[in-house]
Parts: structure tokens; sequence; C-alpha cells
């Protein structure tokens, strides 16, 4: 058994303890708010990859346009030098500026509104409903199946 506790008969692992008086539809809520704030940071995580790929594609084509000038398809390059290299990928805007209007406008609020339903609802305790289907999944005794690191 855990040194930390128990939650409904069950060991709890360091800093995951469920604060007095907090039920398990409040847990729910909070975990299912977490969740939804993981799959934001995910598609944020896409959202800087199209940045740095959409720019790196940009770069990519100074090659291309120096390689059909020396092949002498000038129009081409010219065409690609002037109509595409530095374009906006939305109407005035670059993708530096959807990055930043993204965390600006959505997901820097999103992650101050999680943080603040845990510490008001949870004692800020991240991951409790993970911890807690942990403490219920796991098997005592069996190697793989500790609560914490330690045991």
């Amino acid at each position: 058994m855990s040194q930390f506790g128990e939650v409904h008969g069950v060991p709890v692992a360091e800093g995951h303890e469920r604060p007095a008086g907090v039920d398990d539809l409040t847990v729910e809520a909070v975990g299912k708010l977490t969740e939804a704030l993981e799959t934001v940071i995910r598609a944020r995580g896409q959202l800087y990859a199209f940045h740095q790929l959409t720019g790196s594609a940009d770069l990519q084509l100074d090659k291309a346009v120096e390689f059909l000038r020396t092949a002498g398809h000038t129009a081409l390059a010219d065409r690609i030098s002037t109509e595409l290299i530095g374009r906006n990928v939305i109407s005035g805007r670059w993708t530096f500026q959807l990055v930043e209007e993204y965390d600006d406008n959505y997901y820097d609020l999103f992650t101050q509104l999680e943080k603040t339903a845990r510490d008001q609802l949870t004692g800020g305790r991240r991951h409790l409903a993970e911890a807690e289907m942990k403490q219920r999944r796991v098997s005592p005794d069996q190697p793989g199946h500790e609560i914490d690191p330690g045991e």
C-alpha cells in the first residue's frame, strides 16, 4: 500500500490525493476539461509544425528558383520569386501570425481556465481522474503495477 493514503480503499500516489469533499462528478468534469486541453495542446503542436514546415518550404523555394534560372527557365523562376516566395498563407498573415493569434486568442485562455478549474475544484491536483483510474486498474503486488516509482 502507498504511504500517501487511499481513495475508495485503493492506494493513492503522492500529489494525487482527492481533497476532502470533492465528489466523483467534479473529478470527472475537471478530468474532461484537462482531456480537452490535452487535445488543444496536440492541435497547437500541429499548428507549430504547419508553421515550421511552411517556412521551410518557402526557404527551399530559393534553391528551386536558382536551379530554374540556371536551367534557363527564367520566366517561371521570376513568377515563383515574385508570386509565391514570401506570400501570405491567408489574407495578410504569415504562419507566425497564425500561431501568435491562436496562442493569444484561444490557447492562453484555455490553459488559464483549466488551471482555474483545478485550483478551485480539486485543490490544484493535475490528472486526478487519471490517477484514480490508475489506482482502480492496478493489480496489487504485480510487477509493473506499482503506484509510485519507489514501491
